[in-house]
């Protein structure tokens, strides 16, 4: 099989949004009036976005929700999508359950394949650029928070980072409960209903993915603003909580991996957000608000406790993951 061959079998559909997909030298496609494009691109490396031995069609899923993610944060509803894969070796089998997982994420949120690329690699490395449309000036983007904002995230933190852990082998998570939250690595929910209600809603929004201490800090310097962080309220789960509380925060502000939104809202929109978490079935939980810069200093975030403010001193460096370390 040639890299043609493989691309007509297991990587092409008729097109659905598009006017010419897979198949020809670049895809077409058009957006309605009043729209803007928005367009994210990520790439996933065999060793150091997930394990070797990942299952393929929960690696198809991640791919391609990893972008869906970005494209909720900005509240854009998904159009298409192309795939540049290099693969170490021609698999069939695993090419069948990584397309399947691949399409069947597709197909959830209304975003197609319309071209792409495949090549040969001493590394299996997955590269996704999605495209998505918003009405023009509706973007929800990071630098729109403001002072006395609310600060609000979906979901709970620090799963997928606790069972990256465990399976690494650096915390004791019993099976089941490991069972419970592995998901949450390998195979991610985008929160596309949830960016697309928050239009008008949110003044500033972003996607958690490399933890909240590094991804919060991209909102506060593009608003240059800082932020008050309530600990004690932070959103986990039953499994997370299991762990010490040093660890529980470590893993759910630096960990990375949980794809949730993080937005700030005016405090007159609470019930309107609490409307909207319901009406998308998202938990969404308020953690803070947005402060003003203390004189002649950065944009920082304050960390707060009223149960544990022993352990405050331990995240004064507190930063997400760094691809370069």
């Amino acid at each position: 099989m040639d890299e043609f061959a493989l691309i007509r079998r297991f990587f092409t559909r008729a097109p659905v949004r598009a006017d010419l997909g897979v198949g020809d030298d670049a895809a077409l496609f058009r957006i309605a009036d009043g729209q803007q494009c928005a367009v994210t691109t990520d790439a996933l490396v065999a060793g150091r976005h997930f394990f070797m031995d990942a299952a393929p069609y929960e690696l198809g899923q991640k791919a391609l929700a990893v972008n869906l993610s970005d494209l909720a944060a900005m509240g854009a509803t998904p159009i298409g999508f192309t795939l540049a894969l290099a693969l170490p070796e021609l698999d069939e089998v695993w090419l069948s359950e990584f397309s399947r997982g691949l399409f069947e994420m597709a197909q959830r949120y209304g975003c197609e394949l319309m071209g792409g690329d495949t090549t040969c690699s001493a590394t299996l490395v997955i590269g996704i650029t999605a495209f998505g449309e918003i009405p023009v000036g509706s973007a929800i983007r990071r630098d729109g928070a403001q002072v006395g904002d609310d600060v609000w995230v979906s979901g709970t933190l620090g799963d997928a980072a606790l069972a990256l852990s465990a399976l690494q082998g650096r915390a004791d998570v019993p099976h089941d409960m490991l069972g419970q939250i592995r998901h949450r690595l390998d195979a991610p929910t985008p929160r596309v209903r949830l960016g697309l209600a928050l239009r008008g809603v949110a003044h500033a929004m972003l996607d958690v993915s490399d933890g909240l201490a590094s991804d919060l800090m991209h909102v506060l310097v593009a608003g240059v603003c800082s932020a008050r962080i309530d600990l004690d309220v932070l959103p986990m789960s039953a499994v997370l909580r299991t762990q010490a509380v040093d660890a529980q925060w470590r893993l759910a502000l630096t960990g990375g991996d949980d794809y949730e939104l993080c937005f700030t809202a005016a405090p007159e929109r609470r019930e309107c957000v609490l409307t909207i978490a319901a009406q998308t079935d998202t938990p969404l939980t308020r953690i803070g608000r947005i402060v003003m810069l203390e004189e002649n200093s950065a944009p920082a975030i304050v960390w707060a406790s009223d149960k544990s403010p022993e352990f405050l001193h331990t995240l004064r460096q507190a930063r997400g993951y760094n691809h370069f370390l």
